[in-house]
């Protein structure tokens, strides 16, 4: 796939340098809220992202430190979401072929390459992967790094915001299938819960629906991401914590115990 001039560019549609925060190296996105016109419906999240209130503990446990930027390999996905009333949330199936990760329901992203920032890559795995142009999208922000021990990366989930036009399409032999789950379904309570891996590990867990009406578990540091991304946003609704479900083993393919 060519990379157009629109992504290669990506500082468009992005509200220029990322102002810092003090702390972790993430921009604080609540400084540039009116400038870039974050419609209504996401200014709770824009100005949420950088609170550590949203984190859940087991998002805490794997949260990389500053002192620790430049010791591992970086990455970055991609958060995006459509405004409106309902926001979706654009997930990916990743292809049941690939070396890591098959078959795991995830964002779009990858490694940052040399010189380039952790927004820069997300939008440039976001247009590799399903086709996303950049100049239609507007970086609200990211989360702080987590660290990755199965992959020995320490990734950056970049939070953005899409007006939804336009088809996104699955990139052949990397992602199965492209999903746009509505804010709603994700904060149902019937649509969540929590997983215990055989590592000891625990998080939060989310059911969606793929394509074709089969349910899928989004689970890892995905889930992660989703649930301080709901708690960003003021959209969290109770729900029963203490009702742990078996991870499917389809989307357990690659892991390792860390």
């Amino acid at each position: 796939m060519t990379v157009p001039e629109s992504a290669r560019r990506r500082e468009v549609g992005v509200p220029g340098p990322a102002p810092q925060a003090e702390g972790d190296g993430s921009p604080d996105p609540s400084r540039d809220m009116d400038r870039v016109g974050v419609p209504d419906s996401l200014r709770p999240l824009a100005a949420g992202l950088g609170e550590d209130r949203v984190l859940s503990e087991a998002f805490r446990t794997r949260r990389f430190g500053p002192e620790e930027i430049g010791t591992s390999r970086e990455a970055a996905v991609l958060v995006l979401l459509t405004s409106g009333e309902d926001p979706e949330v654009v997930l990916i199936e990743r292809a049941a072929a690939l070396r890591k990760h098959a078959g795991q329901i995830a964002f779009p992203g990858g490694a940052v390459e040399a010189g380039e920032t952790a927004e820069a890559a997300a939008l440039r795995e976001a247009w590799e992967e399903v086709g996303l142009d950049a100049s239609q999208v507007t970086v609200l922000g990211r989360l702080p790094a987590a660290r990755i021990p199965v992959s020995q990366f320490h990734v950056h989930a970049v939070v953005a915001w899409w007006a939804g036009a336009g088809e996104l399409v699955p990139q052949p032999g990397e992602v199965a299938q492209v999903l746009r789950v509505p804010v709603s379904a994700l904060v149902a309570p019937r649509n969540r819960s929590s997983w215990r891996h055989s590592s000891g590990r625990t998080g939060p867990g989310f059911s969606v629906l793929g394509a074709e009406g089969d349910e899928l578990y989004v689970w890892g540091f995905s889930a992660y991401v989703l649930d301080a991304v709901l708690e960003a946003g003021a959209w969290t609704l109770p729900w029963e914590r203490t009702r742990f479900v078996e991870i499917p083993s389809r989307f357990l393919p690659d892991l390792r115990p860390s």
